[in-house]
């Protein structure tokens, strides 16, 4: 059985998903990007093929070791993607969203979607049925939120979010999660609205870690996976190989 890693590194976390032939497998969550790490990793699986997607400063090991155990792809914009990208600089086009739009491409052939991604920041990608990655938007995460009403503020505490909150907050614990969390779904039905009115008939998909406290607050209808990006990363790989 063939199988692929495809490493996520982005603003918050490190992760790794586990794909045996096209079926994802297992989605784990890394301490670190160690070359003890990543050797771990490759004698528990034994992976044929692997790809990594990062927009922090990893490790630059582990990529000689992937390199040396398995058929290795580092996503930028030199990779071979199945989309074309907008016209500009396409080296600042993040890697998790070039995966976002790629998964979707793949997924929905000959069909218009735009792509929600929920991590450290919100992004809204459009890519047409022609498989044109026109662009969108970047919006603050839910975290950095949170996060930005503790630091910006004097008194306002750090919250952890929580899905199960009431409309009107009885205390600041759940004013802030009512506002964070109600204020970005509505954020996000709003943004879909005004793509309703620029283009007719597309899909809507929302991906991320934070998808699970939005996607009930939601009106418009969409299409979850939390694990898009990394089937855009493994279609990515195998375009590579």
């Amino acid at each position: 059985m063939s199988t692929t890693l495809c490493f996520d590194f982005g603003n918050t976390r490190m992760k790794c998903a586990v794909f045996n032939e096209d079926v994802f497998y297992k989605e784990l969550m890394l301490e670190d990007d160690s070359e003890g790490t990543i050797r771990q990793l490759i004698g528990d699986y034994h992976p044929s093929a692997s790809i990594l997607s990062s927009v922090i400063d990893h490790n630059p090991v582990m990529e000689d070791v992937l390199s040396g155990a398995t058929r290795f792809h580092k996503l930028d914009h030199h990779s071979k993607v199945p989309v074309t990208t907008p016209v500009g600089k396409p080296d600042t086009i993040g890697a998790d969203r070039l995966s976002l739009v790629v998964a979707a491409a793949e997924l929905f052939p000959g069909k218009n979607n735009l792509v929600i991604g929920l991590g450290s920041a919100i992004t809204y990608n459009y890519v047409n049925k022609y498989k044109e990655f026109i662009g969108g938007s970047i919006s603050p995460g839910m975290e950095m939120r949170f996060k930005a009403l503790q630091v910006f503020t004097a008194k306002l505490p750090l919250v952890k979010p929580d899905w199960n909150f009431p409309l009107l907050g009885y205390d600041t614990r759940t004013n802030i999660l009512s506002g964070v969390i109600l204020g970005m779904a509505k954020e996000i039905d709003g943004i879909i609205g005004e793509y309703e009115e620029k283009y007719d008939n597309f899909n809507v998909l929302l991906s991320g870690g934070d998808g699970a406290y939005f996607s009930r607050y939601l009106k418009k209808k969409i299409f979850a996976d939390p694990y898009l990006l990394y089937k855009g990363l493994l279609a990515i790989s195998g375009f590579n190989q």
